[in-house]
């Protein structure tokens, strides 16, 4: 696959891919080379629309630098433009005749989407048409996607869905117990997020056990600011803890995650609250910093050792939480092969670790306490070698995972993946 330079220039294979995540007030971006997969920048663009927005952007090549804009940055065009500048003072310029595509994080695709999908105006529709059921993102994504095609219309955009990789979850599993007819009318059922962490990690984890992702059964405990678990049979999700919204599930940083839904009712009556009110408590005031007001597990453990009853409630309860959740998937999948953690906390938290596997010898489930300390950014065991159940640490790289889909996807369709030209993959009707 190659573009072609300037006329009267050799032609240059194009290999790069600008990945993009585009949030309500902020931008994430990395520029990737695909040729060995390595990172050529990365960039953050936050507080958009505010006096004090910021741009931090770390060039790659040639040891890293990283520099700072502080200042109003009005909006996302002018934050995409930003990063472009950044990136041409590189020399990485979207111009450049070796961006072979751009991937867009986009986290709803409903059970359309079950694919990296070229992105045409009948995507974008469907994108758009997906608000509803993900007000707080998807219109956040829709912005960026328009921009980044205003700065190369001519280069083939590729959508990366969240929710993806759980559209292989079995009915059974992903409906809701409610009349069918005002599910099916309103899109109700459990879609599932964090999709891309969770096909690369359960990947990895194979990997590490010197298998296919065919050949083992793992669950998955994405634990971040926002956290989900999932269980993957065969390189196939089968259950997943987040379900319409991201709020179901574990508990999380702000969000409340599995909760009565007459406590709802319940704040409407007798608390005289609004709906909206209700959805800012459960999903920015509740889980951990509902709990004791931090959401940083540092902080947290750092409390708890000077004897802070709510935080060490806190924390009792967000392992609690996890423990039922593995015991729950472990059923679900019948045989398990191993439990791995990722994402911020499931990544750098010993304790969580150590606690939410204790007391799970039954399950086949240990961990090593001098292994499960160790730092390391690399896939890891933390299982002693007794363990019938391996326990695992495996850095999530939602980024790469992006890239990775959008450069495969756009070198099967050849240069002739043009917006409004190709049909998108992966789709089912709705």
């Amino acid at each position: 696959m190659t573009t072609p330079m300037k006329e009267g220039s050799a032609a240059v294979q194009a290999r790069r891919v600008l990945v993009l995540n585009s949030g309500s007030s902020s931008v994430k971006y990395q520029l990737l080379d695909m040729e060995d997969r390595s990172r050529l920048a990365i960039g953050l663009i936050e507080r958009i629309g505010e006096e004090t927005s910021r741009l931090l952007h770390t060039s790659l090549t040639g040891g890293a630098a990283t520099r700072e804009r502080t200042g109003r940055i009005a909006d996302h065009e002018a934050a995409l433009k930003a990063a472009a500048e950044e990136l041409a003072a590189d020399g990485l310029g979207l111009d450049s005749p070796e961006l072979a595509s751009i991937g867009h994080r986009v986290v709803h695709g409903g059970l359309r989407f079950t694919e990296p999908t070229v992105i045409t105006d009948e995507v974008l529709a469907e994108i758009e048409r997906l608000v509803p059921v993900a007000p707080l993102h998807n219109p956040a994504n829709i912005i960026g996607i328009r921009t980044a095609q205003a700065l190369r219309p001519d280069l083939p955009q590729v959508a990366v869905f969240d929710t993806a990789f759980h559209t292989t979850m079995p009915e059974y599993a992903a409906r809701y117990a409610i009349d069918v007819e005002t599910a099916d009318a309103h899109r109700i059922r459990r879609y599932g997020f964090h999709g891309t962490s969770h096909a690369y990690v359960s990947r990895k984890a194979a990997e590490l056990l010197g298998r296919t992702p065919e050949e083992v059964n793992v669950i998955v405990l994405h634990l971040g600011n926002g956290a989900s678990a999932s269980a993957v049979a065969g390189g196939r999700c089968v259950e997943t803890s987040m379900g319409l919204t991201p709020l179901e599930g574990l508990v999380m940083g702000t969000r409340s995650g599995d909760i009565d839904p007459a406590v709802t009712f319940h704040l409407k009556r007798v608390a005289g609250m609004s709906v909206d009110e209700i959805d800012v408590l459960l999903n920015k005031r509740s889980g951990l910093v509902g709990l004791c007001g931090d959401n940083d597990m540092r902080e947290i453990r750092r409390r708890i050792d000077e004897g802070d009853e709510r935080a060490a409630l806190a924390f009792d309860i967000y392992v609690h939480r996890l423990k039922k959740y593995i015991g729950a998937y472990s059923a679900v999948l019948g045989r398990v092969d191993a439990v791995v953690f990722t994402a911020g906390v499931g990544e750098n938290s010993a304790p969580v670790r150590e606690a939410a596997i204790a007391g799970l010898e039954e399950f086949g489930l240990a961990v090593d306490a001098g292994l499960n300390v160790v730092r390391s950014g690399e896939p890891r065991l933390i299982s002693p070698d007794y363990a019938r159940v391996a326990v695992a640490v495996v850095p999530t790289d939602e980024e790469l995972e992006i890239a990775d889909q959008t450069f495969a996807l756009v070198e099967r369709l050849g240069r002739t993946a043009q917006p409004g030209q190709a049909e998108p993959l992966g789709q089912v009707d709705n």
